[in-house]
């Protein structure tokens, strides 16, 4: 049976101080799924997430919730509950009267609000938390109070706003499966907004991937990450050998300097393309065997893996092998026409090029601090 469209916007467009911010998008989301909204910072996710929670009024365009029209039903009135990246716990109150508040609010019988919390702090492993002071507690341990609290009034669609940011890299993987375990328990909807490609890619049942304020690409986590719709989304999910290429004919593209086998077809004959070769589906063989030669040009033990940069007539590929390959040496790609996937050009083209500046710690650089990470310029 198909499921119910729990949330739903149609024509959506935000701008502040005459920047664009989202740009006409349409996006549907499914009872009980677990949907991520992904992209960097400035891209229009938080927005969106927002303008679901009704923190933000879009300028023009309709939200609906089970059908119903929402733009103007206040936050406090939609069934939806937010869970933000500063965790805004209070203070001055335990862990039960965190958790409890929002029942208190609505009234709920003392009897009623002690079992609901109790079996709450339960699903979020917090059993036997209540009486402790929240300023005592771990980021870990404050962030499931946050989720507690979240969920105690029973919605029907969780907001998570880039919720694991503040956490190590070692808890935010245990929170990760925390929260995809809880999501399967509770079956309410969970809208999860990150930058973090593979947080998107282990926890989502879809996948949505915005750029400049519109949506490139909408799918599972297998399809986005095998079938990237345009270079952006290539680049921006794993790493990605992006190649000017030329589909000489329907299973025939070219780029290169060499034709190769491929499963594509659909395309104008001599159409120019964008070719994604990803480097874990490159094989390494001898150069005189190769489709493609090249000389190493640097090699980065990566624990199951080695990652190396190959340069072939001028651009720079990576290739995660485990292999070893010596610097200086000359080797040889074999490429099998799967791993060949051939996307229409887009205004993303050409903007993601080779690995020729690639560093570590460039890549860190590049990553917005989850400080700066509210997009308040949205």
């Amino acid at each position: 049976m198909e499921q119910t469209k729990v949330i739903e916007l149609k024509n959506i467009s935000k701008s502040y101080g005459g920047e664009t911010v989202l740009d006409n998008i349409d996006l549907y989301i499914r009872d009980k799924e677990f949907v991520t909204l992904l992209g960097p910072s400035g891209c229009g996710k938080t927005t969106t997430l927002r303008i679901i929670g009704g923190f933000e009024t879009p300028d023009q365009g309709e939200v609906y919730f089970d059908g119903v029209k929402i733009n103007d039903v206040p936050p406090y009135k939609r069934h939806v509950n937010t869970v933000f990246q500063r965790y805004a716990l209070f203070p001055h109150l335990n862990v039960f009267e965190n958790v409890a508040f929002g029942l208190r609010v609505a009234k709920v019988k003392e009897k009623e609000i002690v079992q609901k919390v109790k079996d709450t702090l339960a699903l979020v492993n917090l059993k036997g938390f209540e009486r402790r002071s929240v300023a005592t507690l771990s980021g870990g341990q404050q962030q499931r109070v946050a989720i507690a609290r979240a969920l105690v009034n029973n919605p029907k669609v969780l907001l998570l706003d880039e919720p694991l940011a503040a956490l190590d890299l070692k808890l935010r993987k245990d929170m990760q499966n925390e929260l995809k375990a809880l999501h399967d328990r509770t079956g309410i909807t969970f809208i999860y907004v990150t930058h973090d490609q593979e947080e998107a890619l282990s926890m989502s049942d879809t996948i949505v991937v915005m750029a400049d304020g519109r949506i490139q690409q909408i799918g599972t986590p297998t399809d986005i990450y095998n079938e990237p719709k345009n270079a952006f989304v290539a680049d921006f999910i794993g790493e990605s050998n992006i190649l000017d290429g030329v589909m000489v004919d329907d299973y025939r593209a070219k780029f290169a300097g060499h034709e190769f086998k491929c499963l594509d077809s659909g395309f104008e004959k001599n159409e120019p393309v964008d070719v994604v070769v990803r480097p874990e589906d490159v094989d390494i063989v001898k150069a005189e065997k190769g489709m493609l030669r090249g000389t190493v040009t640097s090699v980065t033990f990566k624990g199951v893996h080695w990652e190396i940069i190959v340069d072939i007539q001028g651009f720079k590929w990576m290739i995660q092998t485990t292999d070893y390959c010596a610097p200086d040496s000359v080797i040889g790609l074999y490429i099998e026409p799967d791993a060949i996937h051939v996307m229409k050009k887009s205004e993303y083209s050409d903007m993601f090029g080779d690995y020729s500046s690639y560093s570590e710690e460039f890549d860190e650089l590049s990553v917005a601090d989850p400080e700066s990470e509210e997009e308040t310029a949205e």
